[in-house]
């Protein structure tokens, strides 16, 4: 019998004016198979399978800087091939607000998606 433990996240749901849109810009530019609630995308899909790997859940305190104040969220994706996604991502008009590098940590760069929500990406060390 399982002990009753959380095993990852299992979705994420972002409010917007235009889900459609939303859903098709991180399609689009992303790649991750994102829905319209209550809809498969168009290729029928209706969950995005990810690969295996860490997962950083962190709170920060009311007033940090680390985005933009009236944004109680930030997604943080684990990616590879950075340089290669941020080229592809500047060719299709999306601004890279910021790139930085942590020792041991990895690359970072942010970005966001149409409707504003920060969206940051992260190529582990």
């Amino acid at each position: 019998m399982a002990e009753g433990k959380v095993l990852g996240i299992g979705g994420l749901f972002i409010r917007s004016a235009d889900p459609g849109k939303l859903a098709q810009w991180y399609r689009d530019h992303l790649g991750i198979a994102a829905t319209q609630s209550g809809q498969p995308t168009p290729d029928g899909e209706w969950v995005w399978m990810q690969q295996a790997g860490p997962t950083v859940f962190a709170a920060f305190e009311a007033g940090s800087d680390y985005w933009q104040g009236q944004r109680q969220m930030m997604l943080n994706l684990r990616v590879e091939g950075l340089d290669a996604l941020l080229a592809r991502l500047g060719a299709s008009g999306v601004e890279i607000s910021h790139r930085e590098q942590m020792d041991g940590v990895g690359s970072f760069a942010r970005i966001h998606d149409c409707d504003g929500n920060p969206v940051e990406l992260w190529e582990p060390a």
